[in-house]
């Protein structure tokens, strides 16, 4: 009888009479996580490597101290195609000047290196079909997005170049509106949308295949882009309004709504000023702080740079930057699902781009593990996770490659 009891016991069964009940187990969400991160492709849709990288040593393919990605963290969160950034400043200097098609073509130069240099970990890729093929064999996909259109440079042909070279999105803007479209950073909209130029250029992106990404637009840009594409269109990194009032680098539900009409996915940012308007009035409050005091000493931003680092270092001592963490980004997932479907959300993270803003939870690439067991214990099912870790780009980047063979 004794011995019985044991077995009962480890069995977890209780005696009720004559029927036995059995406890339920909690579920391993974490462990889920880890199984799921590697089923399926994790695609991640903006990861500024390239700039990163532009003036440094750093060799990604083994463990860096500084930044967001390598390839160790990428295998530990799973992570299987992140896009990379072509990431080209918006000033006057590469604007005007004609150095922003150098630049491009410099950084692209740069991420076909680290592929030659390591076959063993990294491979191009320049549709779904390749992420797919490098995945089954083992091998980090680096497919590339072109973050401001300003490379382009007034010339329809260098679409055409661009796209042999791999870009499979274009960022229209960045933080200047520039010759293609208005930037929602920016208080000068000459083009009151997109120029004319820049509709053609959305037009050229369809006939290729290459994806439009409104993030960075301004709001009339984006409508702009809505009624000319014939294509899906994407978000790359951006987050939801809803939680940003007046933030108008998100975007708001009338035009998440009309991009997901399209077929379109907004991928959702994880900086920590993207997504918490707490964050957003930490950090404005700080930045008005370091104006005040350059503007009232009579500093000289370039001369005075010691004084004004001490007095930030100070400043965030007495002042901490008010973190996002991880639930703050699966509330803008959340919404999205809520809002228009599970079909059109994504990952689009800006690691390597928001410098020490990400949210606790989610500081580098290896932790998109701790973002599915958030999705598991909000009740998502794997077929829902899967889409937001790739399946939904695949289904609009193929949309897009079938309205350009159309």
């Amino acid at each position: 009888m004794i011995a019985s009891l044991v077995v009962s016991a480890a069995l977890g069964l209780v005696a009720c009479g004559s029927a036995p009940v059995v406890e339920e187990v909690a579920p391993d969400y974490a462990k889920q996580a880890q199984e799921i991160s590697k089923k399926y492709v994790i695609a991640d849709l903006h990861i500024d490597v390239p700039h990163r990288l532009h003036d440094s040593n750093e060799d990604i393919s083994v463990a860096t101290e500084g930044g967001d990605f390598d390839y160790p963290r990428a295998i530990k969160g799973g992570l299987d195609a992140p896009f990379m950034s072509i990431y080209i400043p918006a000033n006057l200097e590469f604007e005007g000047e004609g150095k922003s098609f150098e630049l491009a073509n410099e950084l692209i130069d740069n991420v076909e290196a680290i592929v030659a240099a390591n076959p063993d970990k990294f491979a191009l890729a320049t549709s779904p079909a390749e992420v797919q093929a490098n995945f089954e064999k083992g091998l980090v996909s680096l497919p590339m997005g072109m973050e401001n259109g300003s490379p382009i440079e007034g010339k329809l042909e260098n679409v055409q170049y661009f796209y042999d070279r791999g870009i499979r999105y274009i960022t229209l803007a960045h933080s200047r509106s520039n010759h293609l479209s208005d930037s929602s950073y920016d208080e000068a909209r000459p083009n009151e949308g997109l120029s004319e130029f820049g509709k053609d250029v959305v037009r050229e992106m369809n006939r290729l295949g290459i994806m439009v990404d409104v993030s960075h637009l301004s709001d009339d840009a984006f409508y702009d882009v809505m009624e000319v594409s014939t294509a899906p269109v994407i978000a790359s990194h951006s987050s939801v309004r809803d939680f940003t009032p007046g933030f108008e680098r998100n975007m708001d539900d009338d035009m998440i709504e009309t991009m997901a009409e399209k077929g379109g996915v907004i991928f959702i940012n994880f900086g920590s000023t993207f997504i918490s308007q707490d964050s957003i009035d930490n950090n404005n409050a700080y930045k008005a702080a370091v104006k005040t005091y350059i503007e009232s000493n009579n500093l000289d931003s370039e001369k005075d740079a010691e004084k004004i680092r001490s007095f930030t270092k100070s400043y965030r001592q007495r002042t901490p930057f008010e973190f996002a963490d991880l639930n703050d980004v699966l509330d803008h997932i959340d919404h999205v699902v809520e809002l228009v479907g599970v079909d059109y959300v994504g990952l689009g993270s800006d690691y390597d781009g928001v410098g020490d803003s990400l949210p606790t939870g989610l500081k580098d690439v290896s932790t998109y593990p701790n973002l599915i067991k958030g999705l598991l214990e909000r009740g998502y099912s794997e077929q829902d996770i899967a889409k937001m870790l790739s399946g939904n780009l695949m289904r609009v980047w193929r949309e897009v490659e079938q309205v350009a063979k159309k």
